[in-house]
């Protein structure tokens, strides 16, 4: 059961008060979960949008750190889209 001190509309990890200060409380999943289904449908809507954006985000950086080098530069791109485009309407031309 979670204590009712910690009944909030989201997850107050940091949360600060006007009289005492700033609080840390350390939750586990289990507790998070327990605190997600008691949110009406609608926040849980809005927090799985923004887990998503965390999710998609992350996916991204890793996509783009995986690609990453230091041995394209423009003028490189410039020609292999240049030679491709030669292929491709070269062939259109022939057709």
């Amino acid at each position: 059961m979670i204590p009712s001190f910690l009944s909030f509309s989201y997850f107050c990890i940091n949360c600060s008060s006007m009289n005492t200060g700033i609080y840390n409380i350390s939750l586990n999943f289990n507790q998070i979960l327990q605190l997600v289904r008691q949110l009406p449908v609608t926040e849980k809507i809005m927090l799985s949008r923004e887990l998503e954006k965390e999710a998609l985000s992350s996916k991204l950086t890793q996509l783009l750190e995986a690609f990453k080098t230091n041995e394209l530069d423009d003028q490189t791109i410039k020609s292999e889209v240049d030679r491709v485009r030669d292929v491709i309407y070269g062939k259109k031309k022939k057709n």
